[in-house]
């Protein structure tokens, strides 16, 4: 019975947080027309801190996150590997992880921050990471992820 108890409260958790929690306020979605006029197939998330819109733009695929207030925090562009700049690429052929299996890539722009490029590599099932690297090349951070 404890197991099904455990069970029941860790899916009604999961539903909760992938369901809309709050309406998107109108200082939001009108800031993300404001920046992406031309954005298609737009949804939108409640991230409790932040609301992230999910689109299309120019073929890519999107994210941008902005706060209460409208104010923009930072987007995400899906890339091909092929698309990094050959410095990102250069980079990463330099660094310890090159024999790890290369998957998703994305461009960040952040508001206050430079632009860098993140890409995650796995080594196994359990080794997976994220490499930051800045638009030079330079590897300025990794994380684990699950």
């Amino acid at each position: 019975m404890k197991f099904n108890l455990t069970l029941l409260l860790l899916l009604l958790i999961t539903v909760s947080l992938n369901a809309q929690i709050r309406k998107i306020p109108a200082d939001v979605t009108d800031a993300f027309k404001a920046r992406y006029p031309h954005a298609e197939r737009v949804s939108w998330k409640d991230n409790l801190s932040s609301f992230e819109a999910q689109f299309i733009l120019n073929n890519y695929e999107m994210s941008a996150s902005f706060n209460s207030d409208g104010d923009w925090l930072h987007s995400e562009r899906k890339l091909k590997y092929e698309e990094l700049p050959e410095e990102v690429k250069d980079g990463f052929g330099k660094s310890k992880f090159t024999d790890w299996e290369k998957g998703s890539v994305f461009e960040i722009t952040k508001n206050t921050e430079p632009l860098q490029y993140r890409i995650l590599v796995k080594k196994s099932g359990v080794q997976k990471k994220y490499l930051f690297f800045d638009v030079d090349g330079k590897l300025n951070r990794e994380s684990f992820t699950l």
